[in-house]
């Protein structure tokens, strides 16, 4: 079992202790650790009305980043100790962005405006701007689901920044390795980190140097066809021989070399699918977006 400075015994004595003074339904409370842990703060909050928080010291920006995040009007209810007991306080997120975390403690974060009908394929204009050119939010949808995550998985995502993003926020227990060739496209994918307050993303600026070796292992991998994707699967399969792929490209020699590719690899294809996405603009005329092609792997063994 893994090991955590809050047991049950404590996690019970925190609950009872909160019930005493607001009024909550513990069926419908999220729980979450975050201590030592590359746990997501802020995409909890913004999905749930209550979540109770257990963190430790050392988050001297955590109430100024949830302000940042548009969380200001979170109520947070709390103690001065680290046990539960004394006096409570609440104060919303707003009052507090001068604050820090300096002890091990719990806190109840009330959210009443929590986007509780949270759907796969972000609105692209959440995204940072920079020097992306991200897929439509339709076909970011589908990669999602053809990813097929489960909220303990390890992803690896090449050059796919904001499947990168969702893929974080359904991990939530796993990690992402998002990886990043273009330094441009590195400094944006820091941004949506820092701006969608991720922590279990890891940031790589290739798969060279046995980097893969000191992170967690992926079980999937997402990778957006070039000219590299020969050693990238290659990279990825020296550490899990297991690992499933989804690969998208736009590009149809990428397309047509990826039945020799997986050959040579002992992969196997289970799926290809071509997405198309028109819209009706404001004028009335159709309005197409790149058409890319999904292609889906699996080693042969497995």
């Amino acid at each position: 079992m893994e090991q955590t400075m809050f047991t049950n015994e404590v996690i019970l004595s925190w609950l009872q202790y909160f019930s005493q003074y607001v009024e909550i339904n513990l069926a419908k409370l999220k729980m979450l650790d975050i201590t030592g842990k590359n746990k997501n703060l802020i995409p909890t909050v913004m999905s749930n009305r209550a979540v109770l928080v257990f963190t430790d010291a050392g988050h001297p920006d955590i109430f100024y980043d949830m302000w940042t995040a548009e969380l200001g009007e979170c109520v947070i209810w709390y103690n001065e100790g680290s046990d539960p007991s004394g006096v409570i306080k609440h104060d919303k997120v707003s009052d507090m962005i001068n604050r820090g975390i300096n002890y091990s403690a719990a806190m109840l974060i009330l959210n009443p405006n929590a986007a509780t009908n949270y759907h796969i394929g972000i609105e692209n204009s959440r995204f940072a701007s920079g020097s992306v050119h991200y897929a439509c939010r339709e076909v970011r949808a589908v990669i999602m689901n053809k990813l097929n995550l489960g909220d303990q998985d390890n992803i690896c995502i090449i050059s796919g920044e904001s499947i990168a993003v969702e893929a974080a926020i359904i991990a939530a227990e796993g990690s992402v390795i998002a990886v990043e060739y273009d330094r441009r496209d590195l400094n944006t994918m820091k941004c949506n980190v820092e701006k969608f307050g991720l922590s279990n993303v890891i940031i790589v600026e290739s798969l060279e140097d046995g980097i893969l070796d000191e992170l967690p292992v992926p079980d999937i991998a997402f990778i957006v066809g070039s000219s590299r994707i020969g050693s990238e699967i290659k990279s990825l399969l020296a550490i899990n021989p297991g690992m499933n792929f989804v690969i998208y490209t736009l590009d149809f020699e990428i397309l047509t070399s990826l039945p020799a590719l997986f050959r040579e690899n002992g992969l196997e294809r289970t799926e290809a699918i071509h997405i198309e996405v028109s819209r009706v603009n404001s004028k009335n005329l159709t309005e197409p977006f790149p058409a890319p092609w999904l292609i889906s792997a699996r080693s042969v063994k497995e």
